[in-house]
């Protein structure tokens, strides 16, 4: 074999017989990652991953093997990444070119890395050296020295150019994949979004906000909604950076980071928005808002929702896979803060593609009280990085704006406060005044009979407790005290979404009425839902807990004063996590002490928080995944570090928003209607019995899906109510189908002694 032209880099799509060359490829693939990662300097990295990642499909062995599988589903099985990897090494790029080892199988540890590739390199020597000698025809501008394409200013410090290497490494595997793709769908050129014109986008964003204020009942706290806007969209023509929005809740706060990330984005060209939150309620509830307010009829969507409860990067293979990890590639994007950080500390391609979107972008937090404290310092690092060396603006937006500058990554960050006098506004917006129960003796039956003691619309009160069988109890004590006709609701994860939305839907409803509700919920509640409730009762919790429970109360501002009663329980529960948090909190409030809305014991409260958790400690998760960075050490990052030396890696140590991993559990029973109920039983049995789920079958699931704890595994009588769905074991990360009892009030039903496994 002697002409390039006869080289192939992927056989004919079914019933075409048009061949992929591999020149075409390899040059295509080039130029998609170089425009990928120019806007951040990498383009000239990124532009030589490309060129050299699949050149070692010039040999004659992988060639003649792709013509014998050709239309078959069985793989080539023939190494074609080492030659490219050896060549980026030896030519300048050295431990970069892991970037191109990976871009199929992952980003590895550097001593692995090294490892492997001498392995492979011995063991494939033949189609190394037969690949090689085509690559002066292939590739005749591969030039002796590619050292100049690592830009100067990211060797001075490892975290910056482990953090380059990510960025570089998705524009890779994405533009590797989209050219790769438009070849099976028979495409002239790979399908890449132009960039969105963000200031006629920010026009539509204005004219349709101002509709919707004006359909919009009137509330006394308007004018103050509108300050905190307008101050967003003056804070916007500041230079890119990291801002902090800290406003108090009800204030308008979605709408105004909004206002704020378009007019930044069209201001200073950026290449788009991201809006990551806590919780799946909060991104299905913002954006459908986004959507309304963005999305026009007949044109491109321009907002993309990407989030799931079960992992689509991992639940299938192949392009299936691919297909279901979005690359982002969309002007305004709504996702977790799991799905944001997850994915740029991953190593996988699949899950990585989407990375480089956050450059250059702005990315909007919400909720950032929420934030793990295990995963902290990381989290900040990374941030820190995209604001200073790629090109990101950040805004952290937050009613509870923890103290982050007292830890290292942000230290000596600068920062643009959005609101100027922020202790003057959170007075103005003062909607309710705290009350103290901790009387030794106080049941939740008390605090259910507590609540329930008023008339007509002004006796409506919310409970708020930390755990799902504590929401129950309250519940069933004013289920067995008569009370019924709608008044008495439950809101827990115990439900599925669908049911969730249902309750919240009807409650709001009852409360704009004027009709009384009595709701027993957990956390849940506390961001992103707009109820308004004249009194708030809430177990005793982490100080931002406190305070976002307290602005469901009167949050209109129609009353005077709201109440907002904390008290603490001899039978309420509450997750381990909690435990030297509320030991703090109640160090900093308290009868005595400060409410919790008060701005510096929040801030002193914050800061004795990281040291009881001792984030600064050289031993803790957090500063051990910083030290795997510098050493790039990819696998230790995602997976942990490897046990006793063997194959098996310490996955309490890596890199995990969610510590408590669980089962997605699909409950048909939660559907309104019985036809809805017949639907998703249809559903599951066809992703059940399908060679290979259909991603849209998986998504149809979502609203029915919710999370049990892994611990409940270890029961029996619990497994024996679970069928699986994909695959035919039940384990953590399973999606399974509950067959148990479900509560049309409460949702799941187990067995008491295990609910405080229902996260």
């Amino acid at each position: 074999m002697t002409d390039e032209e006869t080289l192939w880099a992927h056989s004919p799509p079914s019933g075409s017989g048009v061949w992929h060359g591999l020149s075409d490829h390899l040059r295509s693939t080039a130029a998609l990652a170089r425009g990928f990662a120019a806007p951040f300097g990498g383009g000239e990295l990124a532009y030589w991953f490309g060129l050299l990642h699949d050149c070692g499909k010039a040999s004659c062995g992988w060639q003649q093997r792709l013509a014998e599988v050709a239309g078959t589903d069985e793989q080539v099985g023939i190494d074609h990444k080492s030659l490219g990897t050896r060549l980026a090494e030896e030519r300048g790029l050295g431990a970069f070119a892991v970037g191109i080892f990976g871009h199929h199988g992952g980003l590895l540890d550097r001593g692995d890395f090294k490892k492997r590739l001498k392995d492979r390199l011995r063991k494939e020597a033949g189609n190394v050296a037969s690949a090689e000698a085509l690559l002066p025809r292939l590739l005749p501008e591969l030039p002796a020295d590619l050292s100049s394409a690592v830009p100067p200013r990211w060797q001075s410090d490892p975290l910056v150019s482990e953090m380059g290497l990510r960025l570089c490494y998705s524009a890779l595997v994405d533009a590797d994949g989209l050219d790769t793709d438009s070849h099976y769908r028979q495409r002239e050129a790979p399908r890449v979004r132009p960039d969105v014109d963000f200031g006629r986008l920010l026009k539509v964003f204005e004219q349709r906000r101002l509709e919707e204020l004006r359909r919009r009942p009137s509330s006394p706290i308007d004018g103050l909604r509108e300050q905190v806007y307008a101050e967003c969209v003056a804070a916007a023509e500041r230079p890119p950076g990291m801002f902090r929005l800290h406003a108090p809740t009800g204030v308008g706060k979605t709408l105004a980071s909004a206002g704020f990330a378009l007019t930044h984005a069209a201001r200073h060209g950026l290449r788009r928005v991201i809006v990551a939150v806590p919780f799946l309620t909060i991104t299905e509830q913002n954006a459908a808002v986004y959507r309304r307010m963005l999305d026009e009829e007949g044109a491109e969507p321009v907002v993309l929702e990407h989030h799931s409860q079960v992992d689509f990067d991992a639940a299938g293979s192949g392009r299936w896979a691919r297909q279901a990890a979005e690359n982002w590639d969309a002007p305004f994007v709504v996702t977790t803060f799991v799905r944001l950080f997850e994915s740029l500390y991953a190593r996988k391609p699949s899950v990585m593609r989407r990375v480089h979107r956050l450059a250059g972008a702005v990315i909007v937090l919400d909720e950032i009280q929420a934030l793990p404290h295990d995963m902290l310092v990381p989290i900040l690092d990374g941030l820190r990085l995209l604001v200073d060396h790629f090109g990101t603006t950040v805004l952290l937006s937050s009613a509870t704006q923890p103290d982050f500058w007292a830890l290292r990554p942000f230290a000596d960050l600068a920062r643009v406060e959005v609101v100027g006098q922020v202790p003057v506004l959170t007075e103005q917006m003062r909607r309710v005044s705290y009350e103290w129960r901790w009387d030794p003796g106080l049941t939740l039956a008390d605090v259910a009979d507590g609540a329930a003691d008023g008339e007509g619309s002004a006796g409506s009160a919310m409970v708020v407790v930390n755990t799902t069988a504590d929401a129950c109890t309250v519940f069933d004590r004013w289920r067995e005290s008569g009370w019924d006709g709608g008044v008495v609701w439950h809101l827990s994860t115990r439900m599925c979404p669908a049911h969730r939305r249902r309750v919240l839907t009807a409650v709001t409803q009852r409360l704009q009425a004027g009709q009384r509700v009595l709701l027993a919920a957990t956390q849940l509640v506390e961001a992103g839902v707009d109820l308004d409730f004249p009194v708030v009762f809430r177990a005793m919790a982490p100080a931002d807990s406190l305070v976002q429970a307290a602005g469901r109360a009167n949050r209109e501002g129609l009353l005077e004063r709201g109440r907002v009663v904390i008290f603490e329980a001899a039978d309420a529960g509450g997750p381990p996590a909690y435990e030297r948090l509320v030991a703090v909190a109640r160090t900093c409030f308290g009868p005595d002490r400060a409410d919790p809305d008060d701005l510096e014991a929040l801030g002193d409260y914050y800061r004795q928080v990281y040291e009881a958790l001792n984030l600064k400690d050289p031993g803790h998760v957090g500063q051990q995944i910083q030290e795997a960075r510098r050493k790039w050490s990819f696998q230790t990052v995602t997976d942990g570090p490897p046990i006793d030396g063997g194959g098996r890696r310490n996955r309490q140590r890596a890199f995990r928003m969610i510590r408590d991993e669980g089962v997605s559990v699909v409950t048909p029973q939660g559907a309104s209607t019985p036809e809805e109920k017949a639907r998703i039983e249809k559903i599951v049995d066809r992703i059940r019995h399908a060679p290979m789920a259909d991603v849209r079958d998986l998504r149809e699931l979502q609203p029915y899906t919710t999370t049990l704890h892994g611990g409940l595994l270890r029961d029996p009588a619990v497994r024996a109510w679970m069928r699986p769905i994909l695959g035919n074991e039940i384990h953590v990360g399973s999606l399974v189908e509950w067959i148990g009892s479900y509560d049309p009030d409460t949702g799941i039903a187990v067995d008491p002694r295990v609910e405080e496994f229902v996260l």
